[in-house]
């Protein structure tokens, strides 16, 4: 045996145990992010899934119009101290227009149009807009991204939306209340600014696209707050503190937070569905901490979306 060829079958081996080792190195990162991305997502949907019954306590103490100024603002404020604590430069320009409609929908938008509704509709009502959400976010990201999710992906994302909106109407009974417009409309402007929100998480840090967002909200918040409280005095209760105190910290900065980072590690289709078990979540909320009435049908409609769930989850997009 030659020295040549005895020195190339240690070397193919050893190139070759690289070659793996680097393999299941991508593979475990890649699962490990996904993971990762999936659980961030999640604490998200937990963090909104409070949003309306927090919303309820914080009625007590506020109009709606300052309510969500007054939120806004305080959010602004807490993301606006992270960024300048950390010397983040300001976005470049191009990404200036897509944090626009990050604001306009969801600092703005559907805060202020389910406030609204919720001065008529119970939280169960309002759970139709969460219900419909995932499925008119993937149908913004499709447009928006040029991306097209599987038949089996829509049609779990379709059993899951059918699931929540049956479940939310017949826990309110069948009736449309006059809310039903702004729940609609917050639909809407909420879905484009998850989907732009997504977008530019890929570009990044998820949390600087929700500060950004919120700052840019901070002049309009402000001056919506002084003209707001001038109609709308506050009558500060401990209700009313704790649930502002919520939607401001918690669902507009913490939850917008690791939500749009967990739609930069998984896709904005795929998180969006984690969403179907949002009105569930509210719906226990509402009956631990508003004292409402949570029927028999409550356990087989959770079981039902988190089966939606894992198919959107397995299926590709």
């Amino acid at each position: 045996m030659t020295a040549q060829d005895s020195a190339t079958p240690p070397n193919s081996i050893a190139v070759s145990g690289h070659t793996d080792t680097q393999v299941n190195g991508r593979r475990t990162a890649s699962t490990n992010s996904t993971r990762g991305g999936t659980l961030l997502a999640a604490l998200g949907v937990v963090a909104f899934s409070l949003t309306f019954p927090s919303t309820v306590w914080g009625l007590e103490s506020f109009g709606p119009w300052s309510l969500v100024a007054v939120r806004s603002a305080l959010a602004a404020l807490i993301a606006g101290g992270f960024l300048l604590a950390l010397r983040v430069p300001v976005p470049e320009r191009r990404h200036w227009g897509g944090l626009a409609v990050v604001g306009g929908g969801v600092v703005v938008g559907f805060p202020l149009l389910t406030t609204l509704a919720l001065e008529t509709s119970t939280t169960s009502h309002a759970a139709v807009v969460v219900g419909l959400l995932p499925l008119t976010t993937a149908a913004f990201a499709a447009v928006r991204t040029g991306r097209r999710p599987s038949r089996a992906f829509w049609l779990a994302a379709l059993s899951g939306a059918a699931v929540v909106i049956a479940f939310a109407v017949w826990q309110s009974g069948g009736a449309l209340s006059a809310g039903d417009l702004y729940l609609f409309g917050a639909l809407l402007v909420c879905a484009a600014g998850y989907t732009e929100g997504g977008r530019l998480a890929g570009m990044m840090p998820g949390w600087q696209v929700v500060g950004w967002a919120l700052i840019g909200c901070l002049p309009l918040a402000v001056a919506g707050a002084a003209v707001a409280l001038s109609f709308e005095p506050a009558r500060l209760t401990a209700h009313g503190v704790i649930g502002l105190a919520w939607v401001a910290a918690g669902s507009t900065f913490f939850g917008l937070y690791v939500w749009y980072r967990g739609m930069a590690s998984i896709g904005i289709a795929r998180a969006s569905q984690l969403q179907l078990a949002q009105p569930v979540l509210t719906l226990v909320w509402s009956v631990l901490l508003l004292g409402e009435h949570l029927t028999p049908a409550a356990p087989v409609a959770a079981v039902a979306v988190l089966v939606c769930i894992a198919v959107t989850q397995r299926t590709g997009t």
